[in-house]
């Protein structure tokens, strides 16, 4: 089954898992960052005011340019939190591909620090217009704060993916 992650990260926790995902022999998925054009604040209060109000708006920020063609059987979205709900890139980039994206199985992973990992999760879903995901990863700042028990859920996440 041909795998994209299409993934967003801020502060790196999202891109170090899904860099992991997509070693997964098995899966040997591609990768494809999306970025928006101007930047969203990345440290103090600005951070998760200006990111939350933004993901509450349901933004769709304009993206650098990335290479996606549709040819793929699965996508994995990978997504920070905010304020309960997926981030705005990842929003941008469904929309510009709704007609590419029909028809295909989805997984999701999320990083969070706040909470909200099961509501973000739901809402993509909606958004998406799915009812499940083949599989969902939820991990507590991953690179900041490494455990075995991550790497575990990891794991777990790519087994229940090569058995979808």
């Amino acid at each position: 089954m041909k795998t994209a992650i299409v993934y967003y990260s801020m502060s790196g926790n999202t891109k170090m898992v899904a860099e992991i995902i997509a070693k997964e022999k098995e899966l040997s998925a591609d990768l494809i960052e999306i970025k928006p054009v101007k930047d969203y604040p990345d440290k103090g209060a600005r951070k998760f005011i200006w990111g939350g109000m933004k993901a509450v708006m349901g933004e769709k920020p304009q993206l650098n340019p990335y290479e996606f063609n549709g040819d793929y059987d699965r996508i994995i979205f990978a997504t920070p939190v905010w304020a309960s709900s997926f981030t705005p890139p990842i929003r941008t980039f469904i929309d510009e591909n709704r007609a590419a994206l029909k028809g295909k199985r989805f997984a999701v992973c999320v990083c969070y620090a706040g909470g909200g990992a099961e509501k973000a999760i739901d809402k993509l879903a909606k958004f998406l217009g799915i009812e499940h995901f083949d599989a969902q990863l939820i991990l507590v700042d991953p690179k900041d704060q490494p455990s075995q028990e991550n790497e575990e859920k990891i794991q777990a996440f790519c087994g229940k993916l090569n058995q979808a």
